[in-house]
């Protein structure tokens, strides 16, 4: 897939050392815009879209909160842990405002799986169907969102 310009700042400002020391990108060489399209294929496979993935995390997120840094029950059987560093985190596409450095513990008590998310990749999720990419220490996979925080598509 061809690159935009407008992505290419993107994907220049996602290095490591730019926002944040260990970029977005971790050893993935692809454009950006061969990413994107890599995450959006998949996310249809699975028959969701971008927004139902992040609206899922966002939910855990704020269920969460209410431990204080301690880990709650989530019905039916999720384990949910909100905690915090201090700073702020700018989006790498360039949107206004900054993102707390929340992060969000999940485990599906079910199948014993975890994943670990921020507020920030909450957003890139939802706005812009970025997982990060591959080699990075924070890539979230959409595959194992879908299946340890149990998204469904909408009938």
């Amino acid at each position: 897939m061809k690159q935009s310009p407008d992505l290419q700042k993107i994907q220049e400002a996602m290095s490591p050392g730019r926002l944040t020391k260990t970029g977005f990108l971790g050893s993935d060489s692809r454009p950006l815009a061969d990413i994107l399209a890599e995450d959006e294929a998949t996310v249809a496979r699975l028959g969701l879209t971008h927004a139902a993935i992040a609206a899922r995390m966002a939910y855990f997120r704020e269920k969460g909160e209410a431990g204080l840094g301690l880990a709650v029950d989530v019905p039916p059987h999720f384990e949910v842990r909100v905690d915090g560093v201090r700073g702020r985190l700018p989006c790498p596409f360039a949107h206004p405002g900054l993102y707390p450095k929340i992060f969000c513990q999940v485990r599906n008590q079910k199948t014993g799986e975890t994943v670990t998310y921020s507020d920030l990749q909450i957003h890139l999720i939802g706005d812009h169907g970025f997982y990060e990419g591959r080699g990075s220490p924070y890539r979230l996979e959409p595959e194992t969102l879908v299946r340890v925080l149990e998204i469904t598509p909408e009938e």
